[in-house]
């Protein structure tokens, strides 16, 4: 059985002249049924005429047109046009003279050039039009011929704002994906930088290191065999983030929680950092993204640690509350700078982001007698 909700979408995908032709193809065989001669628009009061071959030529070129009313607004209107034209004249008043409203409506809404040069055109052929009945001895007033020439700017004026309105429709979509689309680039970019720049720093960091074992083979083979686990979680983290880009890939998925930083600690203090960890509190069943976010905090801090006091005391401590984790990881600042000789920045200004999405708040600061502390407080709920 064919279902019905399918076939909004299956018409949808038609080409507009194939969904314009039903209308025009029902005006032109309505024009041929009897009960509506005559019932179609009048301008001039011209008396009726029987139908003749013209009388086709006209309902034809005022119904077939409009297929082409989207695609080409300005043909259609003028095909349209004459054939209205020749219907009034002659005084068939077919119902296909509805097709000329159509006609307008269409030109005001999707003609996109010469706008202006259509209406001098439209009016300058109506003031033609009318002088041509008035000629053949049209029984309407003149007031009765800027009546309909008002309707007619009326109805091109409704075009208007259909056209302005799917203009702004356009714009604030295209805004929107412009949005998304930073938000995504922005996203991806503070999991890269938070990927690699830990990995890539405990690198550095062990292979900086092994320069001076050379005479202590054992301590040389367990720094090396650092750097090359180091590396290995890097590949898979980066493989993971890689993943995680894919459309059907489940976010959800195997996302880093505070249950990780254990390895996180550990993994810092083989490159090298003595890192002391705390926990208080109990970790709640389900926190959302907090989670994610004090992970991301820890990881970056200690990346920092790394980088700029490398083999300073370093302590993390992280406090679960019941609506809220707390993070802080500091160091005493006498360390080497042994890591990367500079920072954009950017990944302190990324956790300020991510903790300020969740209205939270974040600090990062000197301490005043040396060193350097990163604070946040992270709301958790079940929201993710």
């Amino acid at each position: 059985m064919i279902d019905l909700r399918l076939i909004p979408d299956a018409w949808r995908r038609y080409d507009v002249t194939v969904r314009d032709l039903p209308f025009a193809l029902l005006l032109a065989a309505g024009s041929l049924i009897p009960a509506l001669h005559d019932l179609g628009t009048q301008v001039g009061g011209m008396p009726d005429r029987p139908y003749d071959a013209l009388a086709v030529a006209a309902i034809v070129l005022q119904s077939l047109p409009l297929v082409v009313r989207r695609r080409w607004p300005a043909v259609c209107l003028v095909l349209v046009s004459a054939g209205f034209a020749l219907d009034q004249l002659r005084g068939y008043h077919t119902f296909a003279g509805t097709g000329m409203a159509i006609a307008v409506l269409s030109a005001g809404a999707h003609l996109d050039r010469f706008r202006r040069t259509a209406m001098a055109v439209l009016t300058a052929a109506y003031a033609a039009l009318a002088v041509g009945l008035e000629r053949l001895g049209a029984t309407e007033r003149p007031d009765e011929f800027v009546t309909f020439y008002l309707a007619v700017c009326v109805v091109w004026g409704l075009g208007a704002y259909l056209r302005s309105t799917r203009a702004a429709e356009a714009e604030r979509r295209r805004r929107v994906a412009e949005t998304t689309r930073a938000a995504e680039r922005t996203r991806i970019a503070r999991e890269l930088h938070d990927v690699v720049t830990h990995h890539v720093t405990a690198m550095v960091v062990q292979a900086e290191a092994a320069r001076y074992l050379t005479a202590a083979p054992d301590r040389l083979e367990e720094t090396l065999a650092a750097v090359s686990a180091t590396g290995r979680r890097a590949i898979s983290d980066l493989r993971h983030l890689l993943d995680v880009l894919k459309p059907d890939h489940d976010t959800e998925d195997a996302a880093l929680t505070t249950g990780d930083l254990s390895s996180l600690v550990e993994r810092t203090r083989k490159a090298g950092q003595p890192v002391e960890f705390t926990e208080e509190g109990t970790r709640a069943e389900s926190a959302g993204s907090a989670e994610f976010v004090a992970y991301r905090v820890v990881q970056e801090a200690l990346t920092n640690a790394l980088k700029y006091a490398h083999g300073s005391r370093t302590e993390v401590r992280v406090r679960y509350g019941e609506k809220e984790i707390c993070v802080e990881v500091g160091n005493d600042g006498t360390g080497s700078r042994s890591g990367s000789p500079g920072g954009s920045g950017r990944g302190l200004a990324g956790l300020r982001d991510r903790v300020d999405a969740l209205g939270g708040g974040f600090s990062a600061d000197p301490r005043p007698d040396g060193g350097f502390v990163v604070r946040a407080r992270i709301p958790a709920g079940n929201a993710s």
